[in-house]
């Protein structure tokens, strides 16, 4: 009787592919700062958008043939790219980077708006549900806009609670803390495809 190594292979690298999900899961949970909850309660009910109106026109005729790669229609890479533009920028005491944040996308969902991670981490750029729930706000997450919103939100609060560390700030944002290989998969794609 043969016994292939493939057969062996393929259900225990399924297993510890589902038991890292459910570890990543309990992580993910344990997110729920209370100061990142006032915050964010602040920005949904914000309208405003700090916007340089000539550096956001040249970025995004930098960007938009880049972005085309992952999404089709023209409508939906203009919004994506106004939404992910203005939310960077919304914080003047810490601007994100726009092209990282478009790196972040790509690891986290592909620019797939529907995208739902194994721990249920939901959209663009896979925000966790139970913060729209605990903010009281309808559940929205597939939406562009208060997606990339959240989620600049949430990543600016984890940069400034790590002093300004983009590793540990990134790795806190995917519920990775004490890991490397996110961030340095989010500083990779930044490097070599969005970088502006």
């Amino acid at each position: 009787m043969r016994c292939s190594i493939r057969g062996f292979l393929v259900p225990a690298v399924s297993a510890l592919a589902l038991c890292c999900a459910l570890q990543a899961a309990a992580r993910a949970d344990q997110q729920r700062d209370p100061e990142l909850k006032d915050l964010l309660q602040k920005i949904i009910s914000s309208n405003d958008c700090f916007v340089d109106k000539y550096e956001s026109e040249v970025w995004y005729k930098a960007m938009e043939p880049r972005l085309q790669q992952f999404v089709a229609s023209h409508d939906e890479r203009v919004s994506i790219l106004n939404h992910v533009y203005c939310e960077a920028k919304r914080d003047p005491s810490l601007q994100l980077p726009p092209d990282l944040v478009l790196a972040l996308i790509e690891v986290e969902s592909r620019f797939d708006p529907w995208a739902v991670s194994p721990v249920g981490a939901v959209g663009l750029m896979q925000v966790m549900p139970f913060w729209p729930r605990e903010l009281g706000v309808q559940n929205q997450l597939v939406r562009v806009a208060p997606n990339i919103r959240m989620g600049c939100e949430i990543l600016r609060y984890y940069l400034r609670a790590e002093h300004r560390n983009w590793s540990r700030a990134l790795a806190r944002y995917n519920g990775s803390v004490g890991r490397t290989k996110y961030p340095a998969l989010v500083m990779l794609r930044w490097q070599r495809a969005w970088r502006f």
